[in-house]
């Protein structure tokens, strides 16, 4: 995702007119071509880079979407079923109990599972991968959590491809995490051999002690480095394409592996399905020019579309003509995370009352367009085992919010219009800045009014967008005031440690210093409760505590709105992100004939 350079509209314009190759389209009445109907590459729009193409580093989106081609797991969440089944493992693994008080996770990887150089993926690779990811130095702190309970790994001596995973404790996500890594080859990842040096027991038991040794650190900062993030040769893993090409702020090209071997696997699941010759990820980040390209027939598929464009895309002749619509539910939830650690967010009511200025129905309404419900924690309604229904939004009130900034402490004592307090022996004028990623309408707009709701009370919000690169770098490093964001959930049992836990205030993904000693055991606790019933009731109070705490206001559930060029089979949709499994396009019959 090294999304620096961002082109000018113009620029990115003229790029994404230019990148269709030739070949036959279909005309409207009118006789305007209307796209590359005989086109077996597929054009993905992106509305920026991807941070990297790490898989062990990244941590936004776009890269996982693109990866997921390139790179494999053992195991997968199957993108029709939403059932856990098996990728480079030949079978979900046989779990028995141990005497460490924890499980062991016995696996075999898929005998034809070969390297591009023809070597066999083995158990060793899968040895390589955990040390990696639990490896002090690895710039991968928010998802090292998940890998905790991994202990040690048994190799059988008599099948190289056969191995044995082993745990200290029982683990709600054990199965799932246990196999859910991209195997990464060590001649490519580590060419000097240095973590041959280590057992992945030893990184396990000795973290801490090892963040000084020399050897690891000459590992990490190789590993970390840009020429494993963006650089195709540095990039490899055992799926069906490979990193042609990516021009910074333009396009990713990826293109079809000759004789992949898992071509003979194609009716063994989705997984294995990977029909175009090339699938490029066009960055255009400015939304209105991605929905011109997209009619003119010079991208295939769009997800994100503005609200209000998508309800207006059945009045194109164009887009009737060429593509499908469509909207499946999004297992995902939009927020306004507040700083818990800045002083003028570190009292409730104050939270309570910025909760009370967000007039929700009007968001869901005006600038989501009804493509969403309203959100009341991070468990999604799906999860209807899991999810506290007992919880309602809080409600848009604004002579609330005048109370409980007047208990917060929170007047114009100078009378210049904005709300001030005394804070550390200061006087602090109640103005801060919302943020979110450049090119983002709708967050834009649930900024503005915000800041509007905000003014009327007394408090000055500043709404700035920064580029996708920078909004990262600055949540992650708690440099906000509020900002705007959305997290993706799965089918999985959900885990809060990555963004709730205190521990996760450096490196993970709480951002905004939620916690205390009271939600981390309730989180521990959760984490190790496998009985279902048990763990809702934990679940359940632990969403009850988010709700009345206020580190986020929460805001809405959303449905994805999706846009595919006609000419593609196998293009259905789902709740799994990003919505579609391009590498299963095909080309229709009709058009491949011609």
């Amino acid at each position: 995702m090294n999304m620096k350079n961002l082109l000018k509209i113009t620029l990115v314009s003229a790029t994404a007119l230019s990148i269709v190759a030739c070949g036959g389209s279909k005309n409207d009445e009118k006789g305007e071509k209307l796209g590359n109907w005989d086109n077996p590459n597929v054009i993905n729009h992106e509305l920026s880079d991807p941070q990297m193409l790490n898989p062990v580093n990244s941590t936004d989106a776009s890269a996982t979407y693109i990866q997921s081609n390139i790179f494999q797991s053992l195991l997968g969440i199957d993108f029709k079923t939403l059932e856990l089944i098996p990728v480079l493992a030949k079978s979900r693994p046989e779990i028995i109990e141990n005497n460490e008080g924890g499980l062991n996770y016995v696996y075999e990887i898929r005998p034809e599972a070969i390297w591009d150089d023809g070597t066999p993926i083995t158990a060793k690779d899968v040895e390589f991968t955990l040390k990696v990811i639990k490896a002090p130095g690895v710039d991968n702190l928010n998802a090292k959590p998940y890998y905790e309970f991994l202990q040690d790994i048994i190799i059988d001596e008599s099948n190289p491809k056969k191995f044995t995973l082993v745990t200290n404790t029982v683990y709600v996500l054990g199965e799932i995490m246990s196999g859910d890594y991209t195997v990464l080859p060590q001649k490519v990842y580590d060419p000097e051999g240095i973590m041959d040096n280590y057992t992945l027991k030893q990184i396990s038991e000795n973290f801490d002690a090892l963040k000084e040794d020399e050897k690891l650190k000459k590992f990490a900062e190789n590993f970390n480095s840009e020429k494993y993030q963006r650089e195709p040769q540095y990039i490899v893993g055992s799926g069906p394409y490979k990193l042609k090409e990516w021009q910074t702020g333009q396009k990713i090209v990826l293109e079809r592996k000759k004789d992949w071997w898992g071509d003979a696997l194609e009716a063994e699941n989705v997984y294995f399905e990977a029909y175009p010759p090339q699938l490029i990820y066009q960055t255009i980040n400015d939304q209105s020019t991605a929905l011109v390209a997209l009619k003119g027939g010079n991208i295939d598929v769009m997800r994100g579309i503005k609200p209000k464009d998508f309800k207006d895309l059945p009045n194109s002749p164009k887009f009737q003509a060429n593509f499908n619509a469509h909207t499946p539910p999004q297992m995902a939830y939009a927020y306004i995370g507040l700083n818990m650690r800045n002083p003028k967010f570190a009292d409730l009511a104050t939270r309570k009352a910025f909760a009370h200025l967000v007039d929700l129905n009007k968001i869901i309404k005006n600038v989501v367009y009804g493509y969403a419900t309203p959100a009341v924690g991070p468990i999604h309604p799906s999860k209807k085992k899991f999810y506290n229904d007992k919880l309602k939004p809080y409600d848009f009130n604004p002579e609330k919010a005048k109370e409980l900034l007047e208990e917060a402490g929170w007047k114009d004592s100078n009378g210049n219009g904005t709300l001030d307090k005394m804070i550390d022996g200061e006087l602090t004028e109640f103005e801060v800045t919302y943020i979110y990623n450049n090119g983002n309408d709708t967050r834009k707009n649930i900024g503005l009014l915000l800041q509007e709701e905000a003014r009327k009370v007394g408090i000055k919000v500043n709404v700035n967008s920064l580029d996708w690169s920078i909004f990262l770098e600055n949540t992650k490093n708690h440099n906000f005031d509020l900002y705007c964001g959305a997290w993706i959930s799965s089918p999985i049992p959900s885990d809060p440690k990555q963004i709730w836990h205190t521990s996760s205030y450096n490196g993970g993904s709480n951002y905004v210093g939620f916690g205390n000693d009271e939600t981390d055991a309730l989180i521990d606790s959760i984490r190790v409760t496998i009985d279902e019933d048990k763990r809702a009731k934990m679940v359940k109070r632990f969403q009850e505590i988010l709700h009345e705490q206020v580190p986020y206001i929460f805001l809405y559930y959303p449905q994805e709105r999706i846009a595919i060029h006609k000419r593609f089979t196998n293009a259905e949709t789902s709740p799994m992100r990003p919505g579609y499994h391009v590498a299963s396009f095909k080309l229709k019959e009709e058009q491949a004939a011609q």
